[in-house]
C-alpha cells in the first residue's frame, strides 16, 4: 500500500470535505443533465418502447426535439416496402389539444394543452410499446378510450373511469399507463382510430414519421443504409438507437439549456478546486512534521511533491464512488415521483475527468504547502 492511500485511509476525516465537495460538483452537473435527458426519454418512451427497428425522418430532420414538422408524403409508406427485409411499416402520428376534465364535487375544471401520441392496438403491432400489457391494449381499443401515465392523472384532474373532453370531444380514461411521465407538457395516449375520430390523423396526403420492423433486427444498420441509398434525398432512415441518441443530443443543444448546463460545469469546477485545494492544505499543514521528518531522512521534495499530487488522486477516485452514490440516490428519489432521468455515457465519463480534473488542480495548489517542511522545524 502507498504511502499517500494509507495517509488518506487512517486520516480519512481531514479529507471528507474535499470528497463531498467532489462529489456535489459531479451531483450538480449530473443532475441536471439527468433531468433534461430525461424530458427526451418521457416524449419519445412511445417509439423508445416500440417493436420499430428503423425510424424514416424527413431528410433535412436532425431529431425529435424542436426538429421541425415530421410530416412525410403518405406514398412514401409502401415504397418502404419494396426492401425485401422489411416486415411492417407503419406511421406514428401525433398531435396535441385542448384538454378539460369534467370536476365533481364543484371543483374548478382543470384547462390545460396536452400531447396527444398513437398506438395501435393490433397485437404485437410494430407501433405498440413493449411493455404495454394486454389490458391497456384492449382497454384502447374502445372508441375515444385514452390512456394516461399515472404521474399525469393529478395533473389532468382525471382518474380511471372518468370522463373529459379533448379538442370539444369527450373522451373516457380507460387505462392507466406506468413509465411513460412527461414532465413538460402533459399527455395522454390513444388508438390511431381515436385519433382518426378527434381529427388529428396527418392529412392531405401527409403522415408522421414512418417506424419500420424488419426480419432480423441485428441488421437494422445494413437496412437502414440500404433505404438511405434508395431515398433519393426524400427521406433519412435511422436506426431507433440512433435517433434516440440525437433526441437526446438536441436538447443539449437548446441555447437556455445549453447555458444552464454550461454555467453548472463552470461553478462545480470553481467549488470544487475551491473546497478541495483547501481541504488538501490543511490536511498537509496538520502533517507538516511528517513531512519534515522524511526530508531529515534524505527525502527529497520530487518525492513529496508525487506523494501530495497521489493523494489528490486517491481523492478524486472516492470523489466519483460518492458522486454515483449520489446520483443513485436522486435517481431512485426521482423515479419515486414519477420524474424520469438519464445519464447519457458521454456525459458520465465527462464528469468523471472533469472531477479528476479538479483533484489533480488542487494537488497542485496544494503543493506550495511543502516548503514548509523544513527538518529544521523539528528542532523547535
Amino acid at each position: 500500500m502507498s504511502l499517500a492511500l494509507a495517509t488518506l485511509l487512517y486520516e480519512w476525516r481531514r479529507y471528507t470535505a474535499a470528497v463531498v465537495a467532489l462529489a456535489f460538483s459531479g451531483l450538480l452537473i449530473l443532475a441536471q443533465v439527468g433531468m433534461f435527458t430525461g424530458i427526451v426519454r418521457g416524449v419519445t418512451a412511445t417509439i423508445d418502447r416500440s417493436r420499430a427497428d428503423i425510424m424514416i425522418l424527413p431528410a433535412k430532420m436532425e431529431s425529435l426535439i424542436n426538429g421541425g414538422s415530421g410530416a412525410l408524403p403518405a406514398r412514401l409508406q409502401p415504397q418502404i416496402y419494396l426492401n425485401p427485409e422489411v416486415t411492417e411499416v407503419a406511421a406514428w402520428d401525433n398531435d396535441g389539444g385542448r384538454w378539460v376534465n369534467q370536476p365533481k364535487d364543484g371543483k374548478k375544471a382543470v384547462t390545460t394543452y396536452v400531447n396527444v401520441n398513437m398506438v395501435d392496438t393490433r397485437p404485437g403491432a410494430v407501433a405498440l410499446p413493449v411493455d404495454y400489457p394486454e389490458a391497456t391494449r384492449v382497454a384502447l381499443l374502445e372508441p375515444y378510450a385514452v390512456a394516461i401515465d399515472e404521474s399525469q392523472l393529478a395533473r389532468l384532474g382525471v382518474k380511471l373511469g372518468d370522463s373529459a373532453t379533448l379538442n370539444g370531444k369527450t373522451v373516457r380514461v380507460r387505462a392507466i399507463l406506468h413509465g411513460y411521465p412527461d414532465i413538460n407538457n402533459a399527455s395522454v395516449t390513444v388508438s390511431r382510430d381515436t385519433l382518426r375520430l378527434l381529427g388529428m390523423l396527418t392529412k392531405n396526403g401527409k403522415t408522421g414519421p414512418l417506424m419500420v420492423r424488419i426480419k432480423d433486427p441485428a441488421r437494422a444498420v445494413a437496412v437502414r443504409d440500404q433505404l438511405n441509398a434508395s431515398a433519393k434525398g426524400a427521406y433519412r432512415a435511422w436506426t431507433r438507437q440512433e435517433l434516440a441518441d440525437a433526441n437526446e443530443g438536441a436538447i443539449m443543444q437548446e441555447q437556455i439549456i445549453g447555458m444552464f448546463v454550461g454555467f453548472s460545469v463552470f461553478l462545480a469546477f470553481l467549488i470544487g478546486v475551491g473546497i478541495t485545494s483547501q481541504t488538501l492544505r490543511g490536511a498537509i499543514l496538520s502533517s507538516i512534521k511528517e513531512f519534515a521528518s522524511l526530508r531529515a531522512l534524505g527525502v527529497g521534495m520530487g518525492p513529496l511533491r508525487v506523494i501530495v499530487m497521489e493523494l489528490s488522486w486517491w481523492v478524486g477516485l472516492v470523489g466519483l464512488a460518492a458522486t454515483a452514490v449520489f446520483t443513485f440516490g436522486v435517481y431512485l428519489l426521482a423515479s419515486g415521483n414519477g420524474v424520469p432521468m438519464g445519464f447519457p455515457v458521454p456525459w458520465i465519463v465527462g464528469v468523471s475527468i472533469l472531477l479528476l480534473i479538479i483533484s489533480a488542480a488542487s494537488g497542485l495548489l496544494a503543493l506550495g504547502v511543502l516548503k514548509k517542511s523544513q527538518p529544521a522545524d523539528l528542532l523547535r
